[in-house]
């Protein structure tokens, strides 16, 4: 299921109450507050996921807000006094500069991915135990201690991939401002202004939402990942995709919902996956599904980027978007097998996806 803005932000404004309200707790009384993960109802996911989303922002608070100041201190020129090159130097200067305010970043955030990927793996083997009945040890296994070092490993190389584009974002902006800016007329204190409030946008502003799209991606792939490992624990072999069927849900979790899979399989793509640095690499291994128009019939279908081309995976006959307790209806559609040779067997399926996996037994 995809959870809708509205949805996230309210969630995120709950989960800053609860985090307001516990601080309170431990400064006043001294009781380190610790609640228990629940992951087994979408309500429970999107508090997990807004909870780790308010405790990214706040470990990285900081350091952006540093590279703002940082940029802006270089960039805070009279630019009709330089040269076209002194004018490219000054912007090379001022990324350099806001770089290294944020390479602190990943460091920042590794505890609290820690403790986040402790927390879902052990909140998923409980469900699994309980709800499933599954019989499984309550302590970790090897494959569960994996996942918890991928997750924070992989997540990790996601977000500093993802500062090196807004870097990049923002030395193309301000060489444009710069440029319209004296074509224009504009004085020192107008420019700066204008370049205050690309930098702002490009690490501020802008990727305001950005924490709670890794807080989804983050418990959604911890949540599979240790579901797989419980299931193969406890001798299961195959797996079937569940997603909640409400008006919010996609037409990419209306199609795979009810579509059966091989534990064994999703394990190997882990082992394969596990083996990755490059976020790039992750990506192909098990990519996102998207959305698309043909332009030709004006037909919604669903697919895969593969090597530069997409790869339909089905089209949408009937759309239920909006609706619940009805998946729609598709055509030439790919089946499991053909599925999970593309990658796409396990959640989450795109941004902010709440779909999960049950055991067929």
């Amino acid at each position: 299921m995809c959870v809708t803005r509205a949805t996230a932000d309210a969630a995120l404004l709950v989960s800053r109450a609860r985090d307001a309200a516990d601080e309170v707790i431990e400064r006043l009384l001294g009781i380190k507050v610790r609640k228990a993960m629940d992951l087994s109802t979408p309500r429970g996911f999107d508090r997990a996921v807004a909870s780790l989303a308010t405790r990214l922002r706040r470990a990285t608070a900081d350091s952006d807000g540093d590279a703002v100041r940082a940029a802006i201190e270089v960039l805070d020129v009279d630019w009709k006094a330089t040269t076209a090159t002194q004018r490219r130097n000054l912007v090379a200067q001022a990324l350099e500069a806001a770089g290294r305010r944020t390479a602190g970043i990943v460091e920042a955030i590794s505890a609290p991915l820690g403790e986040a990927a402790d927390e879902v793996v052990g909140a998923t083997r409980d469900h699994a135990r309980s709800a499933h009945r599954l019989g499984i040890a309550a302590d970790f296994n090897a494959v569960d201690q994996r996942i918890t070092k991928h997750l924070v490993s992989s997540q990790a190389n996601f977000v500093r991939d993802e500062y090196g584009r807004r870097l990049d974002d923002l030395g193309a902006e301000a060489r444009r401002v710069v440029a319209e800016g004296l074509e224009a007329g504009l004085g020192r204190q107008e420019i700066a202004a204008d370049l205050a409030r690309t930098a702002e946008n490009a690490l501020v502003t802008r990727p305001a939402f950005y924490w709670e799209v890794v807080g989804g991606a983050f418990v959604s792939n911890g949540r599979s990942l240790a579901q797989m490992s419980a299931y193969a624990e406890a001798g299961i072999q195959r797996y079937l995709i569940e997603a909640v069927l409400d008006e919010h849900t996609t037409e990419i979790c209306r199609y795979l919902h009810g579509k059966e899979f091989e534990v064994g399989a999703a394990l190997q793509r882990f082992d394969r996956m596990e083996r990755m640095d490059r976020p790039e690499d992750i990506k192909a291994e098990a990519p996102w599904v998207r959305e698309a128009l043909d332009p030709d019939t004006g037909t919604k279908f669903i697919y895969v980027e593969r090597d530069g081309a997409r790869t339909r995976i089905a089209e949408v006959a009937r759309s239920a978007v909006g609706t619940s307790d009805d998946p729609g209806e598709f055509r030439r559609g790919r089946d499991s097998a053909e599925l999970m040779d593309m990658g796409v067997s396990f959640p989450p399926y795109h941004g902010l996806c709440r779909s999960t996996t049950v055991p067929v037994i």
